[in-house]
């Protein structure tokens, strides 16, 4: 987060608001959904039910990251004028090399992941009614059809409304658990229990921590700010949609701290232990908060699905205009060119192969290998630019944002390190 408040050029142009204000945000909310999917929720969950309230402190710290990391991002587009991607080329040609060869393997499998993510809660509201597989395709296209014919206006106003959804679910059942206050803020407490450093390293770096975060400014930019005189706005949104994701991470916390771990209770790794937690709420509170729960499943996994179809498309369609600008042509809006078009198809159709066929072994951990590197990348190349002369000097970092950033950085190389350790062992 920069130190400086001081404007640069051009700060009352495109009618930039005096005063920042909750009513104007929204890209902080679409990156914030986005980024939380079903595994992290699961991922969250599963620190609760083994360690009750006692990393809740993560939790809070990994919010922080992720707001230094989402502030890093809007910043540099606002400050400079250009988009990450044009920040990373400036780099050398080894980071278009590596962002082309993530967003191919990556958005193959990742294709696949959120499709199937989405399927899940769907399938067991609707027993019976459908293939699993079927649900999944079902989910896919019509990701693809909403993010085809809707420009980003729209997208937000559906992402919020889902968003909404994932809120109340979340806050609802934190409250009818009835969480122990006294000994939530105890766990506000920096503690390491035995064995519990992986999973605290997990809750700081994996939450909200996806591509989504490269995606911010993108998406600040199709809000239409696109200068220094919207640097309050976008700081402001990017600081309630992250404090709304540690509501979020919070509640999913407590569900597991007081319904999990207290009865001993295992729940399988990955989307499908949320489907485990259905089971366990109509057990205890009854099949109407089962059906609650699975609803706002599906909110969090089609907030990821279609945020990605959305962001990373645009991503993909400044990669393109980089060394093919006749291919995005000005005035035409990236979410209507071919490249855009081109990598929404790809998102979704390659990947429906996947469903049908096992995963193979050389791609998944060509995948993982990939994801494992993206966040240390991220990271340390914000650091690099925000403190170089890319930057205008108003705008680059402070002692905080090198601290945010420098501190992100490492807690995702060690993250890093980790899984590629779980691939290949």
């Amino acid at each position: 987060m920069a130190d400086t408040t001081q404007k640069g050029t051009g700060a009352g142009e495109n009618h930039a608001p005096r005063k920042a204000s909750w009513r104007t945000i929204g890209p902080g909310m679409v990156v914030a959904a986005t980024g939380v999917g079903a595994g992290d929720l699961v991922a969250t969950l599963i620190a609760g039910s083994k360690f009750g309230y006692t990393l809740l402190w993560a939790a809070v710290i990994g919010c922080l990251v992720k707001i230094s990391l989402a502030e890093a991002a809007g910043r540099w587009h606002l400050a400079t004028g250009r988009t990450l991607f044009d920040g990373w080329r400036s780099l050398g040609s080894w980071t278009s090399v590596y962002f082309a060869g993530y967003v191919v393997v990556w958005g193959f499998v990742y294709g696949a992941a959120a499709m199937s993510s989405s399927a899940l809660p769907l399938a067991a509201l609707f027993p019976g009614l459908m293939d699993l597989k079927v649900w999944a395709v079902l989910c896919g296209l019509s990701g693809l059809v909403f993010v085809w014919f809707n420009r980003y206006a729209v997208f937000e106003k559906l992402m919020t409304a889902l968003v909404g959804v994932m809120f109340a679910v979340t806050v609802y059942l934190a409250i009818r658990v009835t969480p122990r206050l006294g000994s939530a803020l105890a766990g506000l407490v920096p503690v390491l229990p035995d064995g519990s450093l992986f999973y605290t390293l997990g809750l700081i770096g994996g939450v909200g921590g996806t591509i989504t975060l490269a995606a911010y400014g993108y998406w600040v930019n199709a809000k239409g700010w696109t200068h220094t005189g919207w640097m309050r706005v976008m700081r402001l949104d990017n600081r309630i949609a992250y404090l709304t994701t540690g509501v979020f991470v919070v509640a999913m916390l407590f569900v597991g701290a007081e319904l999990l771990y207290s009865s001993g209770v295992a729940l399988t790794k990955g989307d499908k232990g949320l489907l485990d937690l259905s089971g366990v709420l109509e057990e205890r509170y009854g099949a109407a908060t089962a059906k609650l729960f699975l609803i706002g499943f599906f909110a969090t996994s089609y907030t990821s699905l279609i945020g990605v179809w959305h962001g990373v498309s645009l991503m993909f369609a400044d990669f393109v205009a980089k060394y093919r600008p006749s291919l995005v042509p000005a005035g035409t809006g990236p979410e209507k060119s071919l490249p855009f078009r081109a990598y929404l198809l790809w998102l979704t159709f390659p990947p429906i192969s996947l469903l049908f066929l096992d995963q193979p072994f050389g791609l998944v951990v060509v995948y993982g290998v990939i994801g494992a590197l993206f966040m240390p990348f991220l990271a340390l190349t914000l650091l690099w630019l925000l403190n170089s002369a890319r930057t205008p000097a108003p705008w680059r970092n402070g002692p905080l944002s090198n601290a945010m950033l420098g501190a992100a950085g490492l807690l995702f190389v060690v993250l890093c390190v980790q899984q590629l350790r779980d691939l290949t062992g």
